[in-house]
């Protein structure tokens, strides 16, 4: 989960690393005697959700401290307020972490309010980010902000070698990488990921590969296998770098397009249209290129999930709610860019981008990395056993038997 924010001190108080900021009653009906609650938010900073919980004390009442804590400490912040059972009232659960969280009770079960209440339905949500709040088919969370992986491309680079759109499938990618790549010395067509942990899960995916299948990891199976060997094909034909070239964007996608082509989230938009030089109509962003088993991309974000142990459930319910509504969840992509997960939020202008469309329709072909705890491991070790192939050139069969015999160690731990 990405979300990048700047830190914003406003008269703070800095507490164990984390910006505290306790937020006025702006309704004059409220008594001195308001509830507060208090929001834990991941991120440097809190200026893209402070309008929005000002807006929400504004409707109730209730007051709300809102303690930021940069992502690198907070989900151990998180499991030691679980352990101590004192902490926040309201919390952002990232995509991957509902595990985690359920597991030590950091997370209330709030599957009666989501079956009661249809304005919480999970049909008004993507689905994708549905099954990120729930485990074991119950739901902890709810929907708040969605991103997903898209192509970004050179339209006018991929035209200089034959290709009047982005690629659709594997193979005119393939092929389209390789053109780019014979442009000069030190030219690619594509970049293969290699700080990703999800991409080569994803690929596996679009090539039909149940990746966790009766609690056993399937990464030495032939889809799996052969979509790595896919991707490691770029990399040994010279059109995709072999390790990240540690360059701006402006370098790598900008000027003469180095590589002119990457998977990457919203987040990467900014950056173009900022850094990059590059004029409008030079570069877009498409759907993923199709393998055998469709185009499949990888759902991220962060769920609103209630504390377990919170001694104020009902104003705790009211904030989880009111940050789910469309009029939020637009007024925090607005401030943030991070995507809304309500379906109906896309018909509003500030959405209405040809280049923002692009992720709504992918948003009807992602999925979540598998919901187990030991995944942001799994992660990190499938780095390492790309790093394997393609630095050394080592077998991919052989290397994906050891990662997925590792991987079922780590799983039956």
């Amino acid at each position: 989960m990405i979300l990048k924010k700047t830190i914003v001190m406003l008269g703070a108080s800095v507490i164990a690393g984390s910006s505290l900021f306790v937020l006025p009653v702006a309704n004059h009906t409220a008594s001195a005697k308001s509830e507060t609650i208090n929001f834990w938010y991941g991120g440097d900073g809190d200026k893209d959700i402070k309008p929005i919980i000002k807006a929400f004390t504004k409707k109730t009442g209730i007051k709300v401290t809102i303690q930021s804590i940069p992502w690198s400490q907070y989900n151990d912040k998180l499991l030691t307020a679980a352990a101590s059972k004192s902490g926040p009232d309201v919390l952002v659960v990232g995509t991957t972490e509902m595990p985690n969280m359920v597991s030590s009770k950091t997370v209330m079960n709030i599957s009666k309010y989501v079956k009661k209440d249809k304005k919480i339905s999970p049909s008004n949500f993507f689905e994708g980010s549905v099954n990120t709040t729930k485990y074991s088919g119950k739901y902890y969370a709810l929907p708040w902000y969605v991103e997903t992986r898209v192509l970004y491309y050179r339209k006018d680079l991929l035209k200089e070698v034959g290709y009047n759109q982005a690629p659709k499938t594997w193979s005119q990618l393939y092929k389209a990488a390789l053109k780019l790549s014979k442009r000069g010395s030190n030219m690619y067509g594509f970049n293969v990921d290699a700080s990703e942990p999800t991409f080569g899960f994803m690929f596996a995916r679009q090539n039909g590969a149940t990746l966790i299948k009766n609690g056993k990891a399937q990464f030495d199976k032939k889809p799996m296998v052969n979509a790595i060997s896919y991707l490691h094909k770029f990399v040994k034909n010279g059109a995709a770098p072999k390790q990240d070239l540690k360059l701006t964007i402006g370098q790598s996608f900008g000027g003469n397009g180095k590589v002119p082509m990457f998977i990457s989230g919203p987040w990467m938009m900014n950056s173009i249209e900022t850094d990059s030089g590059l004029k409008n109509n030079q570069w877009g962003v498409a759907q993923l290129p199709a393998g055998k088993d469709g185009n499949t991309s990888n759902t991220g974000g962060g769920d609103i999930a209630v504390f377990n142990y919170t001694k104020k459930k009902a104003a705790s319910i009211k904030l989880m709610k009111f940050l789910s509504t469309k009029s939020s969840q637009l007024a925090y992509y607005k401030n943030s860019d991070s995507m809304p997960t309500l379906k109906s939020a896309w018909t509003d202008k500030s959405l209405s981008d040809s280049k923002i469309q692009v992720f709504r329709n992918q948003l009807n072909n992602s999925e979540p990395m598998p919901l187990i705890k030991q995944w942001d491991e799994i992660g990190t070790n499938y780095l390492q056993a790309w790093q394997e192939i393609a630095l050394k050139n080592s077998s991919v069969q052989k290397t994906m038997t050891s990662f997925t015999e590792q991987t079922n160690k780590l799983i039956n731990k």
